[in-house]
């Protein structure tokens, strides 16, 4: 288990690339916010394949951290529901975008060690 310094700066980078992964873009004049994950559902096939790398090392790390096997559990089944549900066409591709699995995982992550989220962080 990491120290309480190192864990905030691990969390803190899981927290940029669920950012990336979920909201890196905005559709010019709405709050409407999509990611990587979004896109990469689009290629069919291997696109959700693609982007379940970085959920599952959000998960890896989370375990890393110390996180508990509760809260592991929790955060694997939004993965798993981004997943599965993702590989629907079209119905799939909406929810990757509307569901953001990897920023609820982080905010879980934050929420059990006590972290407060920063709105910089997760805009």
């Amino acid at each position: 288990m990491l120290s309480g310094s190192s864990r905030n700066a691990e969390i803190a980078r899981l927290q940029r690339l669920a950012n990336s992964m979920d909201t890196a873009f905005r559709v010019p004049g709405t709050g409407f916010r999509f990611g990587w994950d979004g896109l990469l559902g689009l290629i069919p096939g291997i696109g959700d394949a693609a982007s379940l790398a970085p959920s599952a090392w959000i998960l890896w790390r989370a375990h890393r951290i110390g996180a508990p096997a509760r809260l592991l559990t929790r955060m694997g089944v939004n993965v798993a529901v981004d997943t599965a549900i993702g590989t629907v066409p079209l119905i799939g591709d909406l929810f990757d975008i509307g569901f953001k699995a990897n920023r609820r995982n982080v905010a879980l992550l934050r929420n059990h060690f006590g972290e407060d989220i920063d709105e910089t962080d997760t805009a």
